[in-house]
């Protein structure tokens, strides 16, 4: 892509998907503003990316208060906001009966509330400079539900109606939106991932040990969003359930999902 001196703002800068698409997007000569909950995992980052004038941005996505004043200051410093990439976020798992209610208002705090919050803080400088290109990171589970995701499935299924929706609103203002799908990708997500009483999960399960590798993952990501793609499908051969799920009858789709590992 070609990113000399733009601004890509990012949440969940500090590991996996958000610190790579960091660094690729800083070879590509652009300035990165890296946002998540850990300021030290941050500077980390910051510390590995290629070119200067990057910003260090700490925020939780659970309190969204402050997200307006934040994007001011990236604008203060900047001038603009050319993308975001809504990253952040975590997983689940769970049994649905086994949950507290009060991890599935979290997971949905987390990963759509404060997702749409800072989306809503960024969109009325995108709609004044009439651009802008906002990216969320959405997953396979937004596609169908799985085993032990009830409510991360459902936080995602969220994102996929306010982002098309945001995509038909936002066009004639010249801004653009692209919705990624990956499948099993090797990063930790696992690890933080919620049980039903809201302890880390601690695990690195299968699926994401023998997953796409998290920079073939960005490459893919950043061609989609090259592309101006509204939508993007990223992983290995478990993707294809999303046209089996289209295509095939629902009671054999069904059928061949209750034989897939959960972990």
């Amino acid at each position: 892509m070609r990113l000399t001196n733009k601004i890509i703002w990012i949440t969940g800068a500090s590991s996996g998907i958000g610190e790579e698409i960091a660094i690729q997007c800083a070879l590509a000569g652009a300035k990165i503003v890296l946002s998540a909950r850990s300021e030290a995992g941050l500077i980390r980052v910051q510390e590995k990316l290629t070119g200067d004038g990057h910003l260090v941005l700490p925020l939780d996505l659970e309190h969204s208060e402050n997200f307006p004043d934040l994007a001011k200051r990236v604008i203060e410093k900047y001038g603009r906001i050319d993308y975001l990439f809504n990253n952040g976020g975590l997983s689940q798992r769970s049994n649905a009966s086994e949950t507290q209610l009060s991890v599935d208002r979290y997971i949905m705090e987390v990963n759509y509330f404060g997702n749409i919050a800072l989306t809503k803080a960024v969109l009325p400088y995108m709609i004044q400079q009439k651009s802008g290109h906002i990216i969320t990171t959405s997953s396979i589970a937004g596609k169908f539900g799985f085993f032990l995701r009830s409510a991360y499935s459902a936080s995602k299924h969220a994102l996929q109606g306010f982002y098309e929706s945001l995509a038909l609103e936002e066009e004639h203002n010249g801004i653009k939106v692209t919705i990624a799908y990956p499948g099993k990708i090797n990063t930790n997500i696992s690890m933080h991932a919620l049980n039903g009483s809201g302890e880390k999960h601690n695990q690195m399960d299968h699926n994401q040990a023998t997953g796409m590798s998290v920079q073939v993952c960005v490459q893919k990501l950043l061609r989609a969003v090259e592309k101006n793609k509204q939508e993007v499908l990223i992983g290995n051969k478990e993707t294809l359930a999303v046209t089996l799920k289209r295509f095939l009858p629902q009671g054999l789709f069904w059928k061949m999902m209750k034989k897939q590992s959960a972990t």
